[in-house]
């Protein structure tokens, strides 16, 4: 995959960056407040929401890019780690709005194989282009030793 050159990555990373940027400016708050609003399942302002779908969109485009157009993008408000309930009390629960574990699963499977496959890859390409080791005997002369007596 040229990663560099995919229109499809490029537009929707522009698009999301640009949209995310003035929805901070227009709210006056940060990556955090913007980050924590995005992951909270209470929150229903329409510029979170829109940029939820961005963040979807942006997600399609990086896997169509892999051509892994099989994997959903479809995120849930899932813990971000397991608490307990009782002990948890009133506070503001670890949500993150992501993919379920099967489908990150799935993703992080996929990534690794490419990576093997890949280094394999390179591995021969490395292997292939390393020049034939040369073997020095006795009766090898450099251009260094033919000015040395033996």
């Amino acid at each position: 995959m040229d990663w560099l050159n995919h229109a499809a990555l490029e537009a929707a990373g522009n698009v999301y960056y640009e949209f995310r940027a003035a929805l901070m400016v227009s709210n006056n708050e940060g990556l955090t407040k913007t980050y924590n609003r995005f992951h909270d399942p209470n929150e229903t302002d329409p510029e979170i929401l829109k940029l939820r779908e961005l963040h979807a969109a942006m997600d399609r485009a990086v896997l169509d890019a892999y051509g892994w157009s099989d994997i959903p993008t479809d995120c849930e408000f899932l813990l971000d780690y397991e608490i307990d309930e009782e002990d948890w009390g009133d506070k503001k629960k670890p949500y993150r709005y992501r993919w379920p574990d099967e489908v990150r699963d799935e993703v992080l499977a996929r990534l690794l194989e490419l990576n093997a496959q890949r280094a394999k890859e390179e591995a021969l390409a490395g292997a292939a282009n390393k020049p034939a080791k040369k073997v020095r005997t006795k009766h090898t002369v450099n251009a260094s030793d033919t000015g040395r007596l033996f």
